[in-house]
């Protein structure tokens, strides 16, 4: 049983995220004896569905400031207005789970506005696990807690090829999502195989052999259902030469390696260099949304392939990040921070370098770091000293 890091909420939140992630076991551990409503019970979901105003009637003479959960809430889009008028009239408090927004955005457009906080769920992270992370292990399987659990590379490919159909099957053809189930098939494979590189959607239309609004629809599915998301380019102000299309992260390695069907075998050195990306950047922003810091990451490319993986604006600066799956850290990978620096002068204050060696070092006032220092001894919170104070909320790695 993994402690998670998620903090536990002061007011009514959304708890989205991916199936799997342990939404329900995160409730169970901090709301064990609230009343609950479980919408993957074809029963309670039927009911609420054709009378939602049975949760009001059920919860009114609830205490003021108690809690209920409604579990999957997306399955009866209706209710959001019954928990709207239970919030505003009798001042309770709802932790509103699930694993898909469209239905939301559908069904009560506002989201409650802004009576209930987003605030999502990841996949475990370093701190959670409380071990040293074995990356071949991560990169193949990814962090999601059965499959980072299963007692073999077997077990755990079982359940992440289990997953795709699963997503595919019920919340891609159950909930309607898409009429061409297959084109999406294809494109969730395409997509996968680009997984951490710049997007092209034209090229992407093309392989999977459907229109090109076609695929941003779908990459829009693929937000809403909490699989991935965007990393936007950074502009710098020189006006030099950009790349300004985005790259789309898969939020699992485990999982974009079983959309491209190759859980069999390891990784090969260029899909590991992509994978471990992913995975130092899914650490950073979980840190950052459990942080409640309200800061955007980035990216930035020249033409010239010139590039830092991830740029972070702060309070007092900014942060850049490169990350190099390579066990011996060269002099050239510190040719982007060059050029952020004499762009930015003096307001680009931290540069490190996140890599897979076993030594740390300092070159040119750039932190070179091995990936597991980075994540434990060092720690995110170092990292992001500048701005912690302003956070509401505690979130301490290990070691600090």
């Amino acid at each position: 049983m993994f402690t998670r890091a998620h903090p536990k909420p002061k007011g009514s939140i959304l708890l989205l995220g991916p199936r799997g992630v342990g939404k329900s076991t995160w409730i169970q551990q901090n709301f064990p004896k609230v009343p609950t409503y479980d919408l993957l019970n074809s029963r309670e979901a039927i009911s609420l569905l054709g009378h939602p105003d049975r949760l009001y009637d059920e919860t009114k003479t609830l205490p003021t400031g108690s809690w209920v959960v409604i579990d999957e809430v997306q399955k009866v889009p209706a209710l959001m207005d019954e928990v709207h008028r239970l919030i505003e009239k009798h001042k309770l408090n709802f932790i509103l789970s699930g694993s898909s927004a469209r239905k939301l955005k559908k069904g009560s457009a506002n989201l409650l506005a802004g009576r209930a906080i987003f605030s999502p769920l990841f996949p475990l992270v370093s701190h959670e696990v409380g071990a040293t992370i074995q990356l071949q292990k991560v990169c193949s399987y990814g962090m999601l807690p059965k499959a980072y659990l299963a007692e073999s590379p077997q077990e755990a490919q079982d359940y992440l090829d289990t997953y795709v159909n699963a997503y595919l099957q019920e919340e891609i053809k159950g909930e309607a999502l898409t009429r061409n189930l297959a084109g999406f098939a294809r494109f969730l494979e395409i997509a996968a195989r680009q997984n951490a590189q710049i997007t092209n959607i034209s090229n992407i239309s093309k392989d999977a052999m459907v229109a090109r609004l076609t695929v941003q629809g779908y990459f829009e599915i693929l937000c809403d259902t909490m699989l991935g998301s965007w990393l936007q380019p950074w502009k710098l102000r020189s006006g030099n030469k950009q790349v300004l299309s985005p790259k789309f992260y898969f939020f699992d390695s485990g999982v974009a390696r079983a959309m491209t069907g190759r859980l069999a075998y390891p990784p090969t050195p260029d899909e590991l260099g992509f994978l471990f990306e992913t995975y130092i950047f899914h650490e950073v922003k979980t840190y950052l949304s459990y942080s409640r810091l309200k800061y955007n990451l980035y990216y930035w490319r020249s033409y010239d392939d010139v590039e830092v993986d991830l740029i972070c604006e702060t309070k007092k600066g900014f942060v850049a990040i490169e990350i190099k799956s390579t066990d011996r850290w060269e002099k050239r990978f510190h040719m982007g921070f060059a050029r952020l620096k004499a762009d930015m002068k003096s307001k680009l204050t931290e540069c490190y370098g996140v890599f897979t060696g076993d030594r740390a070092s300092s070159l040119e006032n750039i932190k070179i770091l091995p990936f597991n220092q980075f994540l434990k001894n060092f720690g995110m919170e170092r990292l992001f000293r500048s701005c912690i104070i302003s956070s509401t909320h505690s979130y301490s790695p290990p070691h600090l």
